[in-house]
């Protein structure tokens, strides 16, 4: 059976033609999956500021909703509680989920023949050191449905929880198959949270809530794909496991990328749909389309790439707001400004005081309500 093509499978754009090099915005996150992943840690009554030392991260930003913080600093953060607790599941459940679970969950899945049995493997072995949260997978005949549920009620950090576990099982099992498992849809079973414009990068953008049990959906025939990993390929996925997953933040998102990259290179002019369409030599209706199975939208991609270019201008340089308003392709400031409120919902010069306030002059530490780059 031809499987449908939910990944992209193309090269990288060359390099532009006038030798411009021009380094990516980072990557970030929002605060309240760090405020999330930190809560264990405060209620077992640790000291949380050594740890947001060691990652970079400023503490006083947890105290700044709009805030955000590289992806980078995240990852390294999420191993550094871990080893903390000695419990990769943050402290959040009944029983401690001891440090090198996650390898030996890798283990029991990586000999699976096809998706289907790893995911299988993965709720058995998660049945036993995850007792809290029951994993299962629906087969449909057009549509598979991976749901986790609680056993019991989830005291501490419920929505960091399933966040945490969707992220883990999908990030892995994409890795297994070697290829990103894009999810049709996923519904939470919590109201909606204040970060979840960021769910369209990490889920996708046809997040629900309110739901009695988390569900993500995704194509039926998906569950046929063959486990392609082996040992030699799990010694080095494992280097900077588990919190490496969520450097998978934008990266598995290929065609968003590649947009990003064209958009970013034609700067300060602002170039069309159908423009990058031509480009990356492809037909307007195929990019939009690539983009939406990639839980994204053209708009979506420009906006993110503003914002964090944006963000790295206010935190580096003294640059003129309105010089930075004309490098991004805005008409005018009244323009940035508008935008640049509706992402992070502070006006540009304020943003770059409370930048200052905090000291922090890395790119990206803080952003908008939305990780719209996708």
């Amino acid at each position: 059976m031809r499987l449908p093509e939910k990944t992209a499978r193309h090269a990288p754009l060359a390099a532009p033609a006038t030798g411009r090099a021009s380094a990516p915005a980072r990557a970030t996150v929002a605060i309240a999956f760090v405020q999330g992943m930190l809560a264990g840690l405060q209620h077992a009554g640790h000291d949380t500021a050594p740890l947001l030392e060691r990652a970079n991260i400023a503490p006083q930003l947890l105290d700044d909703p709009a805030a955000r913080i590289p992806v980078d600093r995240y990852a390294t953060l999420y191993n550094l509680i871990n080893h903390e607790l000695d419990d990769e599941a943050f402290g959040f459940f009944s029983a401690p989920m001891r440090v090198g679970s996650f390898e030996f969950l890798c283990r029991s899945c990586i000999t699976a023949p096809t998706l289907a049995e790893a995911i299988a493997r993965s709720a058995r072995f998660l049945r036993l050191v995850l007792p809290d949260l029951a994993v299962c997978l629906e087969n449909h005949p057009e549509q598979a449905r991976l749901c986790i549920g609680e056993t019991r009620p989830l005291p501490i950090g419920r929505v960091f929880a399933f966040e945490w576990l969707l992220r883990l099982l999908h990030g892995l099992l994409s890795w297994l198959v070697g290829r990103n498992i894009v999810f049709d849809s996923v519904v939470f079973p919590y109201p909606r949270p204040v970060h979840a414009d960021d769910y369209a990068l990490i889920f996708t953008a046809r997040s629900t809530f309110d739901a009695e049990l988390l569900t993500a959906s995704f194509a039926a025939n998906l569950l046929e794909l063959p486990v392609r990993r082996d040992e030699a390929a799990l010694q080095a996925f494992l280097d900077g496991a588990p919190g490496k997953l969520t450097m998978l933040y934008r990266r598995d998102r290929e065609t968003v990328l590649r947009v990003r990259d064209a958009l970013r290179d034609a700067l300060p002019a602002s170039r069309s749909l159908a423009e990058v369409a031509r480009a990356l030599h492809l037909s307007p209706r195929t990019l939009h389309r690539r983009l939406e199975d990639e839980g994204s939208s053209f708009q979506a991609t420009k906006d993110a790439l503003r914002r964090d270019v944006a963000i790295n201008r206010l935190a580096k340089t003294r640059q003129a707001l309105s010089q930075i308003a004309a490098d991004l392709g805005f008409a005018d400031s009244a323009a940035f400004f508008r935008a640049f409120r509706r992402w992070t919902g502070s006006a540009p010069a304020h943003y770059r005081r409370r930048m200052q306030a905090s000291g922090d002059d890395e790119p990206g530490q803080r952003a908008g309500r939305s990780v719209r780059a996708r």
